[in-house]
Formats: structure tokens, sequence, C-alpha cells
């Protein structure tokens, strides 16, 4: 069976450096024999979470917008990339707002007790982390490691892998690093490979 991999593109920028890591990292998972899809956050239409408690006694939310489609495709998923650039020391505002939204995944695993993943599909379901930052200093990963631990427990996604890049003031052009964009390919490749055993 051909697993499917989404990759989510957090960056605004839809050319940028985060996107061409992102492109590689699916072309590895592909090249693994991964159906590959990418979904750019910034091309949804859709507001952030009102918190109107909807979804604490239904599988979807009571705003009808890109959202909905999204909660189909992230539950039949195996395996998702994000790839996202570091924003005031976390992830850029529209993806989190993407990520509130999940708030239907959540009362559905924490407050009914009836995960919207089914349970043989969540066994296998990995996750690869994509990110970049301008500076160059130790902290620089962490807001963005603490958000992402938490969406992807919420939607039962493990995480597997991440490729973390620093000093992107200095490097500046991504494609002045092959090795870097070598290392995004291989990591989607390995991903695809640990869904497909």
């Amino acid at each position: 069976m051909t697993r499917h991999v989404i990759g989510l593109l957090g960056s605004p920028l839809p050319e940028g450096n985060t996107a061409l890591l992102l492109d590689r990292a699916l072309q590895g998972a592909a090249a693994a024999g991964c159906t590959v899809e990418k979904i750019v956050v910034n091309n949804l239409d859709f507001q952030a979470c009102m918190e109107l408690m909807f979804c604490t006694g239904h599988e979807t939310c009571i705003m009808d917008d890109d959202m909905q489609e999204m909660y189909r495709k992230f539950r039949d998923m195996d395996g998702l990339i994000i790839a996202t650039p570091v924003m005031t020391m976390g992830i850029p505002g529209k993806l989190k707002s993407f990520m509130d939204r999940f708030q239907v995944f959540f009362m559905a695993k924490y407050l009914r007790n009836q995960p919207l993943v089914a349970a043989d599909r969540k066994v296998r379901r990995r996750s690869l982390v994509i990110c970049i930052a301008g500076m160059n200093i130790p902290e620089v990963f962490i807001g963005v490691k603490l958000t992402l631990r938490a969406f992807l427990d919420i939607i039962d996604c493990r995480s597997a892998d991440e490729l973390l890049i620093s000093d992107m003031d200095t490097i500046r052009d991504i494609r002045t690093r092959q090795d870097l964009l070598d290392a995004a390919y291989a990591k989607g490749r390995s991903l695809g490979e640990a869904l497909a055993e």
C-alpha cells in the first residue's frame, strides 16, 4: 500500500529557503515510493480558532472554511513534513493559527476519548521537522520545538527526525549549500522508507 506524505509549508515565502528544503524532502519521500502533497498554509483561507467549543461534541469545527478539508487530509495521512522558519523565537502566525484549529483533534482525543486517527494508522505515522533560523544562538529552536511537539501529539503523529539549520542570516541562499539540500532529501527519503516498513 502506498503511503501518503503531506508537506506543510509554514513560511509566508512560497519560493524561499524553507520552501526549497521542503521540496527536496518531498522529492526524497517520493523517491521512497510515497505519494506526496504540498500544502502551503499561506494559501489557505481560514480564521483563527475562536474557541466556539462546537468541537467538544462534534468531529469538526463550526467555522466552515478550508480547515474542513485539512481535518480529513491530516486524519488520513501516513507521514508529515513540517517546514517553517523561526519568527520571533516561534513559528509564523498563520502556521500557529492553523495548528490551533486542530482543537477538533484535541477534543476528540482528550475530551471524548475517541481519537480521529485510527489506532492502526497511529502506530505508523511519523513526521520530519525542517526549521531554519536567521540567528545562530543555542536557544533559537526551543519555542518551535515545544509548539510542534504539542501539535504532533494532538494529531497522533510521532516525531521521527528533524533538520534544524541556524545562521541563515549568514548563509542567506540555501541554494549555495548543496549539503543542506541533500540532507533534506535524505531525511525525506528516510521518512518515506520508514513508512513503507
